[in-house]
């Protein structure tokens, strides 16, 4: 099984929306079973999917202490992608997070406090020797800012060529426990997504998978 993880130290970087439309792509996309895992204390990812219909992908609840124990056992039930939604703060357990994943995502959006904030999380991410991508989010086709954002995270890693356009079927969607895919799926913003599934599991083919034992102690399948 494979971890990705969204981490961003400022809020409002539109994680969870990410996290639940790359869990739906990913699913669609053969690279499942997908699971996704709430480690954010407002819960939003567990809102979302408890309202949802679809089953896929599946959710898994995690106690912070017991991280790497939820992980080994959703290794173990036949999980191919766990794809995991932190706090938006940088504390012991966004660093716990981190340190169990394959792949860190920082979505960033182009304004320079965003920019600043992102320096705590690329900081963290860098001491523990993890793989990190930039995703460009809530961006506007052709603006200034968007591409002065770009070259400035290009400086500390990778950024995903595919920015996430600010639109407002991203948030309509999830209000009905969907994703852009499911409700207008030949739009652009389904387009979006799945161009950034396809960087992304180009990215995480490329990083050594990470490996942890111990017993078994998650619960799948719940918000808590």
């Amino acid at each position: 099984m494979r971890v990705i993880s969204f981490a961003c130290q400022k809020g409002a970087a539109g994680k969870t929306t990410l996290v639940g439309h790359v869990g739906v792509q990913a699913e669609l996309a053969g690279a499942g079973p997908v699971v996704l895992l709430d480690t954010d204390q407002q819960g939003a990812l567990a809102e979302w999917w408890n309202s949802r219909q679809p089953e896929q992908p599946a959710f898994a609840h995690a106690v912070i202490d017991q991280l790497t124990e939820t992980i080994a056992q959703l290794r173990d039930m036949g999980f191919g992608l766990c794809i995991i939604d932190s706090a938006s703060a940088i504390s012991p357990t966004v660093e716990q997070v981190i340190a169990i994943s394959d792949l860190v995502v920082i979505p960033c959006r182009p304004s320079p406090h965003d920019l600043r904030a992102a320096t705590k999380t690329i900081d963290l991410v860098d001491g523990l020797g993890k793989q990190k991508v930039f995703v460009l989010n809530g961006a506007t086709e052709g603006d200034r800012l968007t591409e002065e954002a770009r070259a400035v995270l290009s400086e500390a890693g990778p950024v995903s060529p595919v920015a996430i356009f600010n639109h407002p079927d991203y948030a309509d969607s999830m209000f009905d426990g969907l994703t852009v895919m499911e409700t207008t799926p030949d739009g652009d913003c389904a387009r979006e997504i799945t161009a950034l599934w396809d960087f992304l599991a180009g990215i995480l083919g490329q990083t050594a998978p990470q490996v942890t034992d111990g017993p078994f102690t998650a619960r799948h399948g719940t918000s808590g």
